[in-house]
Parts: structure tokens; C-alpha cells; sequence
């Protein structure tokens, strides 16, 4: 079954929003129930998952610190947040069925695991999901940067960006009725063109070591096994000889 698929082993990175639904802040339970489905479903195919969940749903560094809180302790409590998400996430993806394992970049060992990365590996070869919480543990580094990292540590064939959106575009489509939509784009025509569907230093990290980025709606039920099997809509970030091993067989 393996043999088809376009990778083996991926991050996953979804923003705190994601996992509100149609609530104004925190964690919406059928929400994440919905997301880890869609975890659930890849993982039955036989490739390896990690995860790297925001915490904007919670507390966000930038906002807290424009409100008079010192940026550092800001960021260290968007961390905080991060944690609670991934716990959340932890809890479903476990009622479902498939074992996880949630490691935190700052140590709290009475609630997870801390960051190892050969053990964190060692999880996924084992069939375990493995969500890494509170960001890469420094703060004035988003969570985008931190899933870069990871994915890179990790190994990863590539990190698929979950959105609201079906991939880039030159605008937000909900307020820009003209925003064009790309289906392919260079890391440096992503940082040229400012178009911040991440944070520079995420996309100059994965353009160091070839990472690619597929960028996708999280609310278009079955796409991310779907582009797993080489099907979906999705934006992939890549330099022009990763893009042809893409499309190779389209």
C-alpha cells in the first residue's frame, strides 16, 4: 500500500485557530475530533505523522505583548498554550484508537514527555503520532519556524501547512474577491513576494534543506490523506527540480 504513496513520513502543522470551529476562543471538542480523524485516516495508510499545533486559539506571544507583556514572557506563554492544544489533540487521537505521544520543548515531565529527538523517531517507527508542543522553546520564533525545525529533525518528506484556505494566494480570497490562487511557487517567490503563508525563517529553513511545503484547507474533509495518495488541491512550495519529482506521473 506504501508503495503509492507520495511520502512516508510527514508534519502536519495546524494553527490554534483550527481547532475552535465556530467558537471565539479555546478548543471546540468536535473539532479536533474531526481533524484527528483525518490523522486517524492517514496514519492507516502506512505513513508516519508528527504534528505541530499553534496556540493563537489560546494566547498569542505578538498580541499579548502589545498589550504591555514583556515579548519573552508573551512568547512563553503562547507556549503554554501550545501544550494545552496538543494534549487536546493527544486525548482524541487516542480515544480514536492510535497511540500518541505528546513532547514539549519546555520540560514538564508530569504531563509529557520532553523533546529527544531520536526517541521522538523511535515513536513514529513504532506507529505512535508524536505532537510536539510549546514551539522550539525560545521565544521570537513562531510555531511555523518551530514546525520547520521539527519536520527537518525529524526527517520528514515534508510539512504540510493546514489552512482555511485550498493553498496561496496573493491575498486573503475572503477579503480580496481578486486574489489569485498559486499551485506552485519557489521559497524565494514565496519571501519576494511577501506572502507570508509562513514566517521567513520557516520558509528560508526549509529552502536550506529542501523541505517541501503543502499547503492545504484543514475544512475539505479527506484531503490530507488524499494528497498523500497524490490526489487533493493543495499550493506545494518547493525549488523547481523538488516540483518535477511532484508531478512526476500527473
Amino acid at each position: 500500500m506504501t508503495s503509492t504513496l507520495l511520502y512516508r513520513r510527514v508534519l502536519l502543522k495546524i494553527s490554534g485557530e483550527a481547532l475552535m470551529g465556530d467558537r471565539d476562543y479555546g478548543v471546540d471538542p468536535d473539532t479536533v475530533e474531526r481533524i484527528a480523524n483525518e490523522i486517524v485516516a492517514v496514519h492507516a495508510l502506512g505513513v508516519q505523522v508528527c504534528l505541530v499545533i499553534g496556540g493563537g486559539n489560546i494566547f498569542r506571544g505578538l498580541a499579548g505583548a502589545a498589550r504591555g507583556i514583556e515579548r519573552a514572557t508573551a512568547d512563553h506563554i503562547g507556549m503554554l498554550a501550545t501544550v494545552i492544544n496538543a494534549l487536546a489533540m493527544q486525548s482524541t487521537l487516542e480515544k480514536l484508537g492510535l497511540p500518541t505521544r505528546v513532547q514539549s520543548a519546555i520540560p514538564m515531565d508530569t504531563v509529557c514527555e520532553k523533546f529527544i529527538r531520536r526517541r521522538a523517531i523511535r515513536h513514529m517507527e513504532k506507529g505512535r503520532v508524536v505532537v510536539f508542543a510549546a514551539g522550539s522553546g525560545n521565544p521570537y520564533f513562531t510555531t511555523d519556524t518551530a514546525a520547520a525545525l521539527r519536520a527537518v529533525e525529524m526527517s520528514c518528506d515534508a510539512l504540510l501547512k493546514a489552512t482555511q484556505v485550498d493553498g496561496v494566494y496573493s491575498a486573503d480570497p475572503k477579503t480580496s474577491p481578486d486574489a489569485v490562487r498559486y499551485d506552485r511557487l519557489s521559497y524565494t517567490e514565496v519571501l519576494s513576494r511577501d506572502l507570508r503563508v509562513m514566517d521567513a525563517a520557516a520558509i528560508a529553513l526549509a529552502r536550506e534543506n529542501q523541505l517541501p511545503i503543502l499547503v492545504f484547507s484543514i475544512d475539505t474533509l479527506g484531503v490530507f490523506a488524499d494528497i498523500l495518495k497524490g490526489g487533493g488541491r493543495y499550493t506545494v512550495i518547493a525549488e523547481p527540480e523538488e516540483e518535477k519529482k511532484l508531478t512526476a506521473g500527473e
